[in-house]
């Protein structure tokens, strides 16, 4: 589905998807050191939880990186190990929400274990992100405000559905619970389901540690009768706005910056700016 909007938009569309891709890519926190696990290269971990780290068994630091474990094939042991940094990380204060969800630790694109959700950060392990633009058939977009309580970004606009990929879990099969999860849409309702997209990996500073993400992006025009709900308490209102809307909300900072990069680029695609735009 194309959208038409005033061409007086394009350039200063294309300029600020520019402008965020460049805010996402920033250098780890300083005295951040390499981490790797069973071998290989998986993350930054912040200084603060170094000396922690170092009590526990089967971590050591050899000056230049931080290194899990030295079993070089992943095991039950590695995984049982990545438990107790986890709780570690926790006991000390370093995780910002438990959330009792496993991830994935990717090392040198490989998938070589699990961890808690909530202590990827302070680590600066790799995620996976799936987001959801969902437009409606004229050409208006589903967006969704985040609950209060959330304690990343609350209050702030967002992609319609958007979350973490959980340990061994596909892609699209992520995609689906989410957007079960966030907005009520079963693969029923996103029958026009356009093919998966990696917008770009982020590197950004959070209080929290470090984030190293993948942006998964999908695409989807939902028919006339589909009223997205939230299920899962996490979202305070949803509903379509025009594109012009979305960006008077974009440029007064009330969207958050990965909803930003991922409904820009859909729009830009959508209306046919060219990336060669100046």
């Amino acid at each position: 589905m194309k959208i038409e909007i005033s061409p007086s938009l394009h350039k200063p569309m294309r300029q600020r998807f520019k402008w965020l891709l460049a805010q996402a890519q920033e250098l780890p926190p300083v005295g951040s050191r390499p981490l790797t696990f069973c071998g290989r290269v998986c993350g930054w971990v912040i200084k603060e939880t170094i000396p922690e780290l170092l009590t526990i068994d089967g971590v050591r630091c050899d000056g230049d990186a931080v290194h899990i474990g030295d079993m070089r094939l992943p095991t039950v042991q590695a995984n049982r190990l990545l438990e107790r940094i986890a709780n570690k990380l926790n006991d000390a204060g370093f995780v910002k929400a438990w959330r009792g969800e496993l991830l994935d630790v990717f090392a040198e694109g490989r998938c070589l274990g699990a961890i808690e959700r909530g202590a990827v950060r302070p680590l600066g392990l790799l995620t996976q992100a799936v987001h959801l633009n969902a437009w409606t058939p004229e050409g208006r977009l589903w967006v969704q405000k985040r609950a209060a309580h959330k304690s990343t970004n609350p209050n702030m606009w967002d992609t319609l559905v958007g979350g973490l990929v959980s340990a061994q879990e596909d892609l699209d099969v992520s995609l689906l619970r989410e957007s079960e999860e966030e907005a009520g849409l079963y693969a029923k309702d996103l029958h026009a389901l356009e093919p998966m997209r990696l917008i770009t990996r982020m590197h950004r500073r959070l209080p929290e540690g470090y984030q190293v993400e993948n942006a998964w992006v999908n695409d989807c025009v939902l028919d006339h009768d589909v009223q997205p709900a939230n299920q899962d308490g996490e979202v305070s209102e949803i509903r379509h706005i025009s594109v012009e809307e979305y960006w008077e909300m974009a440029v007064a900072g009330e969207v958050t910056l990965e909803a930003e990069l991922v409904t820009l680029d859909s729009i830009c695609h959508r209306a046919s700016i060219p990336d060669t735009i100046a």
